[in-house]
């Protein structure tokens, strides 16, 4: 009989929960979507004739757990829109709980005052994303680990090191003569998770930026002579900071230089500017989608739908620190 009880609870707290996206990463949604053994739900986000965002949301919102999928990648402005307009419509529809599955979250690299003034937008898109509506912000590896605390409210800040981790191990790039390696200082402590978790050394690039996207490499601290270097980092935009770090690896004595990223930005010429450096493979994740003319035979795909499907399953029944811990015990486990 108790069974029964908590089996017919838990297909009615399921049925609460709606999976939404607008037009910024679709294919992500539906992959969650599917992880999820769902469909996604019913809106219209269209466009008026003078390019003003139209929502309509085609179902009833009213007392459900309500997840937007969508992350504010380019075209920025826009999609940040489309999410806000989303939240809004969902308020008003009087659903029960609004979160945001931002998988990348843009204007993230003005996240403090550097010089005078300068705006902190990171603060400024948190404040919008409340006073819209949302409850609760599910993304994955913010450039700031500081931007958690910008938001009034619960974020869940995911990372994607874990899923990197198993790639490397599962396709044998990883052996005694490897190091993880930070494209600059900031990073350090991304490039020391993943050092441990795949038990081999790590190395930092010093750099400097003189202007934004410009990069200058000044030195190399860490060994990294004979060995295979694996550089991380949060996200690849102009491909520059990469590309010159690679350059400088291999002029220090590495032998191979893996590139892993988690947002795939890559602007501009960034693809064909990393096909052409001694980078050998970059590995990314769909966290933004990347059209098929950004795509190159050095560039390796995985996808984060897993991940946020679990998490999203986690926080609609209130327990979503337990992925945390078994992200980082999968990784161990393989590795050991």
């Amino acid at each position: 009989m108790d069974d029964d009880m908590n089996n017919n609870k838990d297909r009615e707290n399921t049925d609460r929960m709606r999976i939404f996206t607008g037009n910024a990463n679709p294919a992500l949604a539906h992959k969650i979507a599917e992880c999820l053994n769902k469909q996604l739900g019913q809106i219209l986000v269209s466009r008026f004739s003078d390019g003003e965002i139209r929502v309509q949301v085609g179902e009833n919102a009213r007392g459900l757990d309500v997840f937007i999928v969508q992350p504010t990648c380019a075209p920025v402005n826009e999609n940040l829109m489309e999410l806000l307009i989303m939240l809004d419509a969902f308020r008003r529809a009087s659903a029960r709980r609004i979160t945001c599955v931002i998988p990348y979250y843009g204007y993230a690299r003005q996240d403090k005052k550097v010089k005078p003034r300068e705006p902190i937008t990171a603060r400024l898109v948190a404040n919008l994303l409340e006073v819209a509506g949302a409850n609760r912000i599910l993304t994955v590896d913010l450039h700031a680990q500081q931007i958690q605390g910008f938001f009034n409210l619960p974020v869940d800040h995911l990372s994607a090191g874990p899923i990197i981790a198993k790639h490397l191990l599962k396709q044998g790039l990883v052996h005694r003569n490897c190091v993880v390696v930070s494209p600059d200082v900031a990073g350090t402590p991304r490039a020391k998770a993943l050092a441990e978790m795949l038990d081999v050394p790590f190395a930092i690039i010093a750099k400097r930026r003189p202007e934004p996207n410009k990069v200058e490499v000044m030195e190399v601290v860490g060994n990294v002579e004979g060995k295979t270097a694996i550089m991380v980092d949060d996200m690849v935009d102009t491909g520059g900071s990469l590309v010159q770090g690679a350059e400088a690896l291999i002029e220090r004595g590495a032998t191979d230089v893996i590139a892993c990223c988690t947002h795939a930005v890559l602007s501009g010429d960034a693809p064909d500017r990393i096909r052409r450096s001694p980078i050998q493979q970059l590995i990314v994740t769909d966290t933004i989608p990347l059209p098929s003319e950004k795509q190159n035979e050095k560039i390796t795909v995985l996808t984060v739908s897993t991940l946020l499907a679990e998490a999203i399953r986690r926080i609609h029944y209130d327990s979503v620190s337990v992925i945390f811990e078994q992200q980082s015990e999968e990784v161990r486990m393989r590795n050991s």
